[in-house]
């Protein structure tokens, strides 16, 4: 196991996965200024960590994150808002850019970009005492950033509900609207999260890389636009050391040895 310390995030590799924890529990992990740099930079340091198979993310205490630090949201000038809000972009970008899929683990309360930071995730798994909500309207500032990844997590009669009233919805809502892969009881939500992200780090470092980014790549294009790229991708893929492992290992009824090729 090896260990990294930033100011507001904590993280360690055990074995093939990386786990990084938002650390503000005083601040309910309000996503700073500080915090999402930070959060980025390990992000950019873990990509870069052929080791590194699968990142799970969790969170100290008992809220997961309620969105930006509003402490951060009063008197300032455009120029600093933009800035705010540019970070944040680039922190969600990261993490579907990384060539390791993401785990949300999600122990709590997840609002505002704090569900859009849940949402953005590659996958969740949610404790049964976490909730969702993008309550910014109620205060003025309308969650229009978390709106992108909302969408795209819930579709649009759903985000549009969550997003006109604020109102919070319960995890197994989540679960069933799309939000998150499934719920658990709190005490299974470290076990199972473990559990997905070995599941993950089975296959092929360099297939799976290659799958996300061609799972974000298509995800928005028109169909047959879609298929062209993916074919040409998954031909591509076809010539990779790895896919002529497995597909012979499959043949062969024999377990695949895998080289990142």
């Amino acid at each position: 196991m090896t260990t990294g310390t930033f100011e507001s995030i904590r993280w360690q590799v055990e074995g093939a996965t990386a786990i990084v924890t938002l650390n503000r529990p005083e601040r309910r992990n309000a996503l700073s200024l500080g915090l999402m740099l930070e959060l980025e930079a390990c992000l950019e340091e873990i990509g870069g960590n052929r080791e590194i198979r699968a990142v799970i993310l969790g969170a100290a205490g008992a809220v997961f994150s309620a969105g930006h630090d509003l402490s951060e949201m009063t008197g300032r000038g455009i120029d600093e808002y933009r800035r705010i809000f540019d970070v944040c972009t680039a922190l969600m970008t990261k993490i579907q850019s990384i060539p390791q899929p993401v785990i949300a683990a999600v122990q709590g309360i997840a609002t505002a970009a704090g569900c859009q930071l849940v949402a953005t995730c590659d996958l969740a798994i949610a404790a049964e005492t976490a909730a969702f909500g993008t309550p910014g309207v109620k205060i003025g500032l309308f969650c229009t950033t978390p709106m992108v990844a909302l969408t795209r997590a819930i579709g649009r009669k759903r985000a549009l509900e969550m997003l006109l009233t604020g109102q919070m919805v319960d995890a197994r809502s989540a679960a069933d609207w799309g939000l998150v892969n499934r719920v658990v009881p709190a005490a299974e939500l470290e076990t199972e999260s473990r559990k997905l992200a070995a599941k993950v780090a089975e296959a092929s470092s360099l297939v799976v890389a290659l799958g996300k980014q061609a799972f974000y790549r298509q995800i928005d294009l028109e169909q047959s636009q879609a298929y062209a790229y993916a074919k040409e991708t998954m031909s591509r893929n076809a010539l990779a050391a790895d896919a002529q492992e497995g597909i012979s290992a499959f043949l062969a009824k024999r377990p695949p040895c895998w080289t990142g090729k």
